[in-house]
């Protein structure tokens, strides 16, 4: 008999205390942590400001009269649903471009076999690393001169700067794991180089393409320095931006709208990842074998 047959055979001598401490209480707590915030968010939004700041009184963790006065003040008397749009428009446009110039640049990087691929590679990374509170200077100027500031185009062109470096990363560990011989064989055949690439390298790394979109998306979605930076009316912002500078008076924080525009804010992205977790999973597998 084997080890791993006397394990399997062994396993029921395994009490549930035991496998309580072990599995369901670390998962529980894990799930708590990670969902609270999402709770609390739901809490906020539905709960009315006499709840809200009379903690003697009502529970702060439940409803007792719950209203949705803070949804209709955000959806009403916002520009929430052109923020919805703009960051639709933004987050999509730059997650394409961003892809796009991310698998022809990984693509080179790993299937051409030039000298000093790699540390052209290493490069787009370190670029990666570099922080938006400094790049933001230097684009600043660049949108002033064009003429695109205050528009959707400025945050378009300049979310890819650091999307770009990310994903041809993340495409670069993915390929590197498709087969050489598949593209010899193409090769032999007469294929060109367009061709692979559309017809072999693309399908079959389409799970490492699907999450690095998934990634640029949510970076794009979440992004806050630059739409602060370029972007200055009311309904041309983003919703990380407006939420905060529209919903909070000087020291006066509308909690109710805050917590709402965050819950609704969250939602395409939860969507987005539980549509896709399955290609997530298995692509980030792949971007790490070496």
């Amino acid at each position: 008999m084997t080890t791993i047959d006397q394990t399997e055979g062994m396993s029921y001598l395994e009490s549930f205390p035991r496998k309580f401490l072990r599995v369901y209480l670390p998962l529980g707590l894990i799930m708590v942590f990670l969902l609270f915030p999402f709770y609390w968010m739901a809490v906020t939004t539905f709960k009315p400001d006499a709840e809200m700041y009379d903690y003697e009184k009502y529970n702060p963790f439940l409803i007792a009269h719950p209203t949705l006065e803070h949804i209709k003040k955000l959806f009403f008397d916002t520009d929430y649903p052109l923020w919805m749009w703009n960051t639709v428009i933004v987050s999509v446009s730059s997650t394409f471009i961003s892809l796009f110039a991310s698998v022809c640049a990984a693509y080179a990087i790993e299937r051409l076999r030039y000298k000093g691929s790699r540390y052209v590679g290493l490069a787009i990374f370190l670029g990666y690393l570099v922080p938006p509170s400094i790049l933001f200077i230097p684009l600043a100027a660049i949108v002033f001169q064009l003429g695109l500031f205050d528009g959707n185009l400025a945050l378009i062109l300049t979310y890819p700067t650091f999307l770009i470096p990310f994903c041809t990363w993340l495409l670069m560990g993915y390929f590197r794991t498709i087969p050489y011989e598949l593209e010899e064989c193409a090769l032999i055949d007469g294929a060109t180089r367009l061709q692979i690439l559309t017809k072999i390298t693309l399908p079959l790394s389409l799970p490492g393409v699907i999450s690095a979109g998934i990634f640029a998306f949510t970076l794009s979605w979440n992004e806050f320095i630059y739409a602060l930076t370029f972007i200055s009316s009311s309904e041309n912002k983003t919703i990380p931006v407006g939420a905060i500078t529209e919903l909070v008076n000087g020291d006066v924080y509308h909690w109710g709208a805050l917590m709402a525009a965050a819950l609704t804010g969250s939602v395409p992205v939860v969507i987005l990842y539980s549509f896709f977790v399955e290609y997530y999973v298995s692509a980030m597998t792949g971007a790490v074998k070496e």
